[in-house]
């Protein structure tokens, strides 16, 4: 199992490229299922994630080419498997995004409850009563969701009373072939819900509402193939920024957008990073300054993300004061704070909530990743810390990050990957 290892205290500086969105590539990929002809998909993130997905496409018959520039070509025609195996599922959530597009175009889905980060009860009922509400039969067994609609879905009205980001991928995905018209109340409108939608748009589909929390879906016969470009990613974007912003850097991102991460830019300043923004790229700079602490609260999007949640708490622990982090999306996503702890931090946790006392600097020591963004919080805590920290576990932050040593040493960090035995 490959371990990270990060001697800190440099300042990270200088310029690099962020990648296309993972929670975005995800459920795009997934809805190439809905597509008669090839889809053309460009700017997807080289990670582990989407590699399963492939992988799931690919055992289901669906035939996948990837060209020279790593663009990536998925023609659905082939497909001859309806199931989601749980070999597969279970490193995974984001396969359970195959369940609506499969039912909605082919009349069948067996889809494995879904594994991924344990960061708390995610549960899948809502995109269940919302299939069954658009005249779906399901039935779970043996750990699998069995879903049929042998004469199609309809469309109907459905409120979600959790906003649930990927419950509306799949109820959005469900509705664009289903008969008549679709309702989805309380949806999410995260960016990455706004890029799916954009490119089920641009294959036919007939959306109104992007953006907005109640999506009114016209079902049509059919969707044809495009070509389309991920998203780039925020969270990347952000981890990047906060990295800066604790290490008292100054770095620029290119290939990225200022206007999908608005709360975080905010909380960043109010931290004192000085951040400029172009079309396509993002500056921050911290003069050199220890940063100031802040209070966060995650909430649905627009507000704070709870993705960026784990690399403020990291920031935080090294700040000037004292800050208050307060979890309200999922039950267990505190739990770096133990690992922070042992690394100097001063953290006490109070339920939901994790009270962070800045010390001038962390100690280097052997620590475990526990989940995606936590390990991105370790990385960060390692390079604010005297001495050597080795994380252990990192296939979490390989799910999520890509290249992120590489990234990480352009921009002058002294970290380094050792294959694990």
């Amino acid at each position: 199992m490959d371990k990270l290892i990060i001697t800190g205290g440099t300042p990270l500086n200088g310029e690099i490229r962020i990648s296309g969105s993972k929670n975005s590539g995800l459920p795009i990929l997934a809805a190439t299922l809905l597509a008669n002809g090839p889809m053309y998909l460009n700017n997807l993130p080289h990670l582990n994630d989407i590699t399963t997905m492939l992988s799931l496409l690919r055992c289901m018959g669906v035939g996948i080419t990837i060209d020279e520039h790593m663009g990536v070509e998925i023609d659905s025609g082939s497909i001859n498997d309806f199931a989601a195996p749980y070999d597969l599922v279970k490193t995974m959530r984001a396969s359970i995004l195959v369940l609506g597009p499969l039912l909605t175009r082919f009349g069948k889905a067996d889809v494995s409850f879904p594994g991924g980060c344990a960061i708390g009860s995610r549960p899948v009922d809502i995109h269940l009563r919302g299939l069954e509400a658009m005249g779906a039969t399901i039935e779970v067994d043996g750990g699998y969701i069995r879903a049929r609609a042998p004469n199609g879905l309809k469309g109907a009205h459905f409120f979600m009373d959790i906003v649930t980001v990927g419950g509306t991928e799949n109820l959005l995905m469900a509705a664009v072939l289903a008969k008549g018209k679709t309702v989805l109340e309380n949806a999410a409108r995260e960016p990455e819900i706004v890029d799916l939608a954009n490119c089920l748009v641009r294959m036919g589909a007939q959306i109104e509402g992007i953006g907005t929390d109640s999506l009114t879906i016209y079902g049509v016969e059919r969707l044809q193939g495009c070509t389309y470009s991920v998203m780039p990613d925020r969270i990347e974007t952000g981890t990047y920024l906060t990295a800066a912003a604790a290490t008292r850097g100054r770095v620029r991102l290119r290939d990225t957008a200022s206007g999908i991460l608005d709360a975080v830019l905010l909380k960043l300043e109010e931290a004192g990073a000085h951040i400029s923004t172009g079309t396509d790229w993002i500056e921050l700079d911290m003069k050199g300054n220890r940063p100031k602490s802040v209070n966060i609260r995650t909430a649905p999007y627009p507000a704070f993300p709870t993705d960026m949640q784990a690399q403020f708490t990291a920031m935080n622990t090294v700040a000037e004061g004292t800050g208050a982090v307060i979890e309200t999306i999922f039950e267990n996503r505190l739990i770096q704070v133990h690992e922070l702890n042992r690394m100097g931090a001063n953290i006490t946790l109070e339920g939901n909530t994790a009270i962070i006392k800045g010390v001038p600097r962390l100690k280097g020591a052997p620590v475990m990743a526990s989940d995606l963004r936590a390990s991105a919080s370790l990385v960060i805590a390692g390079m604010v810390a005297d001495g050597e920290t080795l994380i252990d576990r990192i296939y979490h932050i390989d799910r999520g990050y890509e290249c992120i040593e590489e990234k990480l040493q352009i921009l002058g960090a002294n970290i380094q990957r050792i294959a694990g035995k």
